[in-house]
């Protein structure tokens, strides 16, 4: 039995028991995030092996419906249907516009190209977010920001080149771009409510609600009545997508965004080995490079944003 360790000076001890319990909550944040990261991924796969069988509106409406069963915890501990009251319904309308549009989307571009090139483009949202801030936000975007944008796009034509994953996609990579779009529409809706003072549940759990009485009226006219295993994929990609926001929720409750923003590109690794276990996509080099510079203009973005609030 090998000689125990000698214990540390009283002195030595104390920062390093404070340092471990402060550690502890970024650790099992950072795993939040990577797990959220990675069941979004499953999601996708979900998508994607529906094969495009199934009307999109459907999907969308299954995708809600099927979440908020799993998402009426949250509204139980926030005190039940009290949380749903709102002094912003057009932040919230804004919201559930951007949010199907992003949606819509990323369900498009599941269906027509490779998982890791959908994932990619749908890292651009940073980059439309930052534009739009300027209009809508009032917000300043200096040179080095604007070069990121620049670089990120330029990243997204990489990927777009004759012979690439995503060539010969061309519609796909435009929807999953104004997904994007939607999606930092979205963002900005979920910043202005939050310095409002809505609350995380209200803004989910409206948009599950608005999503599916949206979606649900836009299927009807569309609607193909499923299979017993199409049944179970649209089961599956509403539960699987409400865990992984929940987790994702949990993650930034317990850790800084500063920290956990940047594990959410671990999704990129996922979708990349998903794609390559179950439909044998690999990227090619342009690929490679057009996800690479849309990562670290992505990075760069998010890291002028911590620097700049630290000024601010």
């Amino acid at each position: 039995m090998p000689e125990a360790p000698a214990p540390a000076p009283p002195e030595t001890a104390m920062p390093a028991a404070e340092r471990d319990r402060g550690a502890a909550p970024r650790r099992r944040a950072v795993l939040m995030i990577l797990g959220a990261a990675g069941i979004f991924s499953v999601a996708g796969a979900l998508v994607k092996a529906l094969g495009g069988q199934i009307p999109l509106a459907q999907v969308v409406l299954c995708r809600n419906l099927f979440a908020i069963p799993a998402l009426l915890p949250l509204l139980w501990h926030a005190g039940g249907l009290t949380a749903l009251r709102t002094r912003q319904p057009g932040m919230h309308a804004l919201r559930l516009a951007g949010g199907l549009l992003g949606m819509v989307g990323a369900f498009y571009g599941y269906a027509v190209l490779p998982l890791a090139t959908v994932t990619a483009l749908g890292f651009t949202m940073p980059l439309f977010l930052t534009l739009l801030s300027i209009p809508l936000l009032g917000e300043r975007v200096g040179p080095r920001r604007g070069a990121a944008v620049l670089a990120g796009f330029g990243g997204v034509l990489l990927m777009t080149l004759p012979g690439g994953g995503a060539g010969g996609g061309l519609t796909g990579v435009l929807a999953v771009l104004a997904g994007a779009v939607g999606w930092a529409v979205a963002m900005i809706s979920i910043r202005r409510m939050g310095t409002a003072g809505e609350s995380n549940v209200t803004i989910v759990l409206w948009f599950a609600l608005g999503a599916t009485v949206v979606s649900g009226l836009a299927s009807l006219p569309v609607w193909v009545w499923p299979s017993p295993g199409q049944w179970a994929l649209l089961a599956g990609i509403g539960l699987v997508s409400a865990v992984a926001q929940v987790m994702m929720t949990e993650g930034y409750r317990r850790g800084e965004a500063t920290l956990l923003a940047p594990f959410e590109y671990s999704a990129i690794l996922w979708t990349t080995a998903f794609g390559a276990l179950a439909w044998a996509e690999r990227p090619d080099g342009w690929d490679a490079a057009g996800m690479a510079v849309l990562v670290g203009s992505g990075l760069y973005i998010w890291r002028r944003e911590v620097v700049l609030g630290l000024r601010r």
